[in-house]
């Protein structure tokens, strides 16, 4: 009896060993034929495939029949993979081998890239390789996107690191250089005013003028780029900033280009700096001049325009409202798409070497992004180009002060000034400018010496200062704080070469102060000094 027992227990314990075998198998079976990655088995020894599962089949585009007794090799999607014999052998070595990203091609030409994973297991008798083939495309397509998102990033972080060298590169030369540029320009239009208008040294002193026009121009490009210059936006209409400017822009085309200007009716009233929008202008038409060495015609037009969010859609940055459209337009060489992709960047340039130095248009853009607008480019090859610059009307009166300096006889004056400033050569023109039109000048090298010269004054009284901002000993914010105290009518005209920042920490650039930018011509700075003096004290 106990014999027999055993042998029961024996018979039953093998029969649930085989049960559960195959409850196992199943399982596998299941998850197998259920899984969400490629699973291949292949015959440790030949490498041949004994099964697949239906993922795999389907992500490759192969019946489970077409690929059964193949080796991987002989699969057109692991054709192109080099040495499988090699991969095989090492994986009958290892026992292992891991890919992460093999390229398969599908039956219908999809190219996919794939993990590739492969284990030597123990199956029955013997041993079997299972192979785990995992799509990953779409994490590979994100990988590649961070990729892009981190090179965008850095060059985003390249060119920061430019505009802030620029900018400090512009702020510590600008006020020097002005200073210098400012004599040279008003010594220019000095000598000019001495000549007959049939001199022949007329045409040089001119020149010399023109070349500092161009020379400030650089200086004021450096700055707005690396965003350090003044901004003084005022409320203006666009079609007086256009008829100022006509004579100017004239002189910088060839005389082979027609010069067309189509001011638009009653065009709506936009707040920028007048200044900036004539930088901008010059710009255009300087690249326009260059785009049509053999002549050719340029329109400048404004308009009123309403943008619907059609156009802002495909417009970064612009939304939806009632505009001042300036355009300027070219029949020139125009622009290829790989062109106008990078038009934009600081310091590209398609311009021979010494003709351009790539931050013309990179300043328009950070001019009228400044006075919230934005630029659209329409441009072909051989059909010439189009810029269209957008500025948001604004509903509020027009600044008095908004025209560009005209020509005409300066105006004259018999009251006492006193002229603060620390550049020997910029104060003795200041000086001479004044007295050459009836003033009384009194002359300063700083505060301090401002100071006394007004208490020991005993003359008529000073009606106005004009002071640098920044000088030795003390600047001119404090010392026209101490003369208000004592003279409380006193009219103050700061003028400085440095840049925004340097100013505003002085306190010059706060709401009802005036201020004149460096470098200023005589005729400005007389027709300042007379519109302040004229201006009932408020």
């Amino acid at each position: 009896m106990k014999g027999n027992h055993q042998k029961e227990n024996v018979t039953g314990n093998g029969a649930r060993t085989e049960r559960a075998l195959r409850a196992s198998e199943l399982s596998y079976r299941r998850l197998f034929e259920a899984a969400k990655d490629g699973i291949l088995i292949l015959d440790v020894d030949t490498g041949r495939i004994n099964d697949v599962n239906p993922f795999l089949s389907k992500l490759l585009g192969f019946s489970r029949n077409e690929m059964v007794g193949k080796t991987v090799g002989e699969l057109s999607p692991f054709k192109d993979i080099e040495s499988n014999q090699a991969k095989l052998e090492r994986l009958q070595k290892d026992g292992y081998v891991r890919y992460e990203d093999l390229p398969l091609e599908t039956r219908d030409g999809r190219k996919i890239a794939v993990e590739f994973v492969s284990n030597v297991y123990q199956a029955g008798d013997g041993n079997v390789i299972q192979c785990n083939v995992r799509d990953i495309t779409d994490r590979k397509g994100m990988e590649e996107q961070r990729v892009v998102e981190r090179l965008r990033l850095e060059a985003q972080f390249i060119e920061a690191q430019k505009t802030e060298v620029i900018g400090k590169l512009a702020s510590g030369v600008a006020h020097d250089f002005n200073n210098n540029l400012g004599i040279i320009m008003g010594y220019s239009d000095l000598i000019t005013e001495q000549l007959g208008p049939d001199s022949p040294l007329r045409q040089y002193t001119e020149e010399i003028r023109h070349a500092t026009e161009r020379a400030a121009g650089l200086t004021r490009q450096l700055l707005i780029f690396s965003r350090k210059q003044t901004v003084q936006p005022v409320v203006l209409d666009l079609n007086d900033v256009v008829k100022d400017l006509d004579k100017m822009l004239r002189r910088l085309i060839d005389e082979n280009i027609e010069m067309t200007i189509v001011p638009g009716k009653q065009t709506g009233r936009v707040k920028a700096d007048a200044g900036y929008v004539g930088q901008v202008l010059m710009n255009l038409v300087v690249n326009a001049r260059d785009a049509m060495p053999n002549g050719g015609k340029l329109t400048i037009a404004t308009n009123n325009v309403t943008l619907d969010e059609n156009h802002t859609r495909t417009h970064p940055g612009a939304i939806p409202g009632d505009y001042v459209m300036l355009s300027v337009s070219d029949t020139g060489t125009g622009m290829t798409e790989e062109v106008k992709a990078r038009l934009f960047e600081a310091f590209f340039t398609t311009k021979p070497s010494g003709k351009g130095t790539g931050l013309g248009l990179a300043t328009c853009q950070t001019i009228v992004q400044q006075s919230g607008g934005h630029i659209d480019v329409d441009s072909e090859v051989g059909k010439g180009t189009t810029f269209k610059i957008y500025f948001p009307q604004v509903d509020e009166p027009l600044d008095t002060d908004t025209k560009f300096i005209k020509a005409g006889p300066l105006p004259r004056g018999t009251e006492t000034l006193l002229v603060v400033e620390d550049e020997p050569g910029v104060r003795h023109l200041a000086q001479r400018v004044l007295e050459n039109q009836g003033y009384t000048v009194l002359r300063a090298m700083n505060g301090q010496h401002a100071l006394h010269l007004a208490q020991e004054h005993k003359g008529s009284p000073i009606r106005l200062v004009v002071t640098d901002v920044i000088m030795p000993l003390m600047g001119g914010k404090v010392m026209a704080e101490w003369l208000k105290t004592t003279y409380p009518d006193l009219k103050i005209l700061f003028t400085s070469g440095y840049t925004d920042d340097a100013i505003a920490q002085h306190g010059v650039l706060d709401a009802g102060v005036e201020f004149l930018s460096k470098p200023y011509t005589p005729a400005t700075l007389v027709r300042k000094v007379r519109e302040m003096l004229d201006t009932p004290q408020t």
